[in-house]
């Protein structure tokens, strides 16, 4: 009757004469008939579109809450059961990522799979692998506990927690899909997300350009994460100004609005015991208030109830989901009446596209104090090659490390079947660092560490580190180096060490006439400077070398000649070097391997005690490290080294004893015998640990050595038969802001005592 009516009125308005209602009846019904038989498609599509029509667009509102917004996982879990299909995200904060990956495609038991295997301590930290940092950057990031700007003369404090490098990259994996789309609206679902401008306070509508940016943006919380600028406004969390984009989601055109509101209540002061807690006070504010009319204009509210958990209880993840959940069931009437049997919805899994990238060209903008040479020998990978987004996170991981850049952000435009990567970095405008530290070993006894470094001293690349080691031994470290990517880097180094203590009487090259005596007290003093250069080997290995020159001061007040000097020469020498370094972690390694292999060749000498003759030293180490089960970690290693051509200067025998100091010419750890108490011009070592980590940050282990070594042990084959020194220990160990905090009792069958060893703080 409706086609027999519109007939009707169309014929009325072309001017035909009105004709009686029964033969227009029946001629519309003839007409009707004729349009079934012979277009029976385009019957069945009409329907359909009038169907379509009749089905009301709906928007989802998602809010920011940090952690809380886990809620929003449970809820469109619900609403995939119910049959939804969602048209419109709009999302702020927390809302904006998940709202973000929706909009990409996923489901929802994709993000919820996601988030499952996200490691928010890492996020929230920005966690850098020390696989991403270069053997100098290894070095000194393992010596700090505290580092902060320094500028005239004053001391600043860092401007986030976290530039959030972490999650852009994380983002940028999950999102390769959409990697191209610059219009919001052209998603598989249209999407829109709020920012803040910090400068302004004005709210500021993302809904164009890069999406991970704008999902950064949305949810860069202030003091937790550094501002993100996007088209010249500098953006903070639009949980600020908008924390419940309603009325942006129903300008796309949403009829029906489902909101989930994750926002904290305004709290007592009694539970306003941290900043974090104050910050997001301060942020509702004024949202609680603007969230009162928003709720009146939402169709389906949904409100879980997560007041026990906080903006940062990511470790609650998945009861947090299941508050959501709850929450979308007690309105799951409302919920369901929006959908019928024939518009029931069920969103497919998303397919993931491959993570392999053809790199054509790579674009960045010229940069004050470094090189373009520099910015790829850190991406480690040039124009025309083809990478993973794994090669990639690891490349930005790098430039990051550097912490020459207070702002990274990169996006992929499309360029034929390739894509080119367009980085944005904004040089640290900090160029100077004060460093602090602490230690305290058996050997150098208690230190406390200070460090100045500079950035770009005298040329682009450049780095000056300055280490002043107050505390019973004065000791200093001045590190000058130029890092040109994959050309060559060079370098120079100086660096003073002394010590007391007794040691074995063949540092001291002297025999002495009581053979139960075999230590000796000694004053220890060592000055070296190195020029050297090294580069990047295949990639993966540091190769370098160069020239020394070292000062030794070695004397004893129990000798008996009148300045008690044993040795106080000058050596002139070559080196050269191969290291590679994978291990996640110094102290305590979960996994990766360590190679290194050093020749030294000593031409020349002051030679105090008129007996030197040039020689070389050669020596090895690797070690691997491997997780056995989920906390349970074993380390292997082995050493060795030897002399070539000359025993003339027993002062670079291989001394062995002790734990816990940091390691200079042949001095090297031993379990069972006392601070380099043990010594030859040649030896071989096996070492192997076992780790357990008790509760987090918490280690017991079982550590065992054995070696043989002595003269000239490799010109037999004495060196493979039975050790000849073994010892063991078992330890505790703590990982602490300062750095690991070990105690370790050891023991050796050959010897009549134990020894306990403490060790504080990162080794210097």
């Amino acid at each position: 009757m409706r086609l027999n009516k519109l007939l009707i009125s169309k014929n009325q308005s072309i001017g035909f004469s009105p004709v009686p209602r029964t033969i227009g009846t029946i001629l519309g019904t003839a007409l009707l008939f004729f349009f079934f038989l012979f277009f029976p498609e385009n019957s069945f599509s009409q329907e359909v579109k009038q169907d379509s029509v009749k089905r009301p667009k709906i928007g989802l509102v998602l809010s920011g809450g940090g952690a809380k917004g886990f809620a929003h996982i449970g809820v469109l879990k619900v609403l995939e059961e119910a049959g939804i299909k969602i048209d419109y995200i709009g999302g702020t904060s927390m809302g904006s990522v998940i709202g973000g990956l929706y909009a990409s495609g996923y489901n929802a038991s994709q993000i919820d799979s996601i988030f499952k295997r996200t490691n928010f301590d890492e996020l929230i930290n920005d966690y850098i692998p020390r696989s991403s940092k270069n053997f100098y950057g290894k070095k000194n990031d393992e010596l700090y506990a505290i580092v902060l700007p320094f500028s005239n003369f004053r001391v600043g404090i860092p401007e986030a927690l976290s530039k959030g490098m972490y999650n852009y990259n994380l983002l940028s994996s999950l999102t390769r899909n959409v990697r191209h789309v610059r219009d919001f609206n052209k998603l598989p679902t249209p999407f829109l997300c709020i920012g803040t401008n910090i400068e302004t306070g004005e709210e500021v509508l993302l809904n164009k350009g890069n999406l991970v940016q704008a999902m950064m943006a949305s949810a860069a919380f202030p003091s937790l994460f550094t501002p993100v600028e996007i088209d010249g406004n500098l953006l903070v969390d639009g949980g600020v100004v908008n924390n419940y984009p309603i009325k942006e989601v129903r300008n796309l055109g949403a009829d029906i609005i489902i909101g989930v509101d994750v926002q904290d209540d305004l709290m007592k002061r009694k539970n306003l015991k941290n900043a974090t807690r104050i910050l997001v006070q301060i942020t509702n504010l004024q949202s609680i208030e603007k969230m009162k009319s928003k709720i009146k204009d939402t169709d389906v509210y949904i409100k879980p109830d997560i007041r026990d958990y906080g903006v940062i209880s990511f470790d609650k993840g998945e009861e947090i989901i299941r508050k959501g959940e709850e929450a979308a069931f007690a309105v799951y009437e409302k919920i369901k009446s929006l959908v019928d049997e024939e518009n029931f919805y069920k969103k497919p899994k998303l397919k993931i596209a491959s993570d392999t990238l053809e790199i054509k060209k790579i674009n960045s903008d010229q940069l004050d104090n470094y090189t373009k040479e520099y910015i790829r020998g850190k991406l480690r990978f040039k124009p025309g090659s083809t990478i993973t987004y794994d090669d990639l996170k690891t490349g930005i991981n790098n430039l990051n490390a550097t912490q020459n850049f207070s702002t990274i952000s990169y996006c992929l435009q499309p360029d034929g079947d390739q894509d080119d990567l367009d980085l944005v970095l904004k040089e640290n405008p900090t160029q100077t660092f004060l460093k602090l530290g602490l230690h305290y070993d058996g050997l150098y006894k208690s230190a406390v560490l200070l460090n100045l470094t500079h950035k770009k001293t005298f040329l682009k690349n450049d780095v000056t580190s300055m280490d002043i080691i107050l505390g019973d031994n004065f000791r200093y470290d001045l590190n000058y180096y130029v890092e040109n990517g994959f050309n060559i880097s060079f370098g120079f180094r100086s660096r003073l060490n002394q010590f007391n203590r007794n040691v074995t009487t063949s540092l001291s090259g002297l025999v002495s006439e009581n053979p139960n005596i075999n230590l000796i007290n000694v004053d220890f003093l060592d000055l070296s400077n190195q020029a050297y250069f090294q580069t990047i080997f295949v990639q993966k290995f540091l190769m370098g070398g160069g020239l020394e020159y070292k000062y030794l001061k070695i004397n004893s007040p129990t000798l008996s000649n009148t300045e008690n000097i044993i040795d106080k020469s000058s050596y002139i020498s070559a080196f050269a070097y191969l290291k590679y370094d994978s291990f996640d972690s110094k102290s305590f390694p979960r996994s990766g391997l360590f190679f290194s292999t050093d020749l030294q060749t000593y031409l020349a000498s002051s030679d105090y005690t008129n007996k030197f003759t040039p020689f070389s030293i050669a020596k090895a180490e690797i070690a691997f490290a491997k997780t056995v089960f989920r906390k349970a970690t074993v380390k292997i290693g082995t050493d060795a080294g030897f002399n070539i051509g000359s025993d003339s200067v027993p002062f670079f025998d291989f001394i062995l004893g002790g734990f816990g100091y940091n390691k200079i010419n042949n001095f090297n750890y031993f379990y069972g015998y006392d601070f380099l108490s043990i010594a030859g011009n040649s030896f071989i070592k096996t070492d192997i640990t076992l780790d357990y980590e008790i509760i987090k940050k918490n280690h017991v282990n079982f550590s065992a050595n054995f070696a043989n070594l002595g003269n000239d042990i490799f010109t037999t084959v004495d060196w493979i038969s039975m050790p000849k020194y073994s010892g063991y220990a078992v330890g505790y160990g703590l990982e602490t802001i300062i750095g690991p905090i070990e105690v370790k009792q050891s023991w050796s069958p050959q010897m009549a005592k134990s020894f306990t060893w403490f060790s504080i703080g990162f080794m210097f």
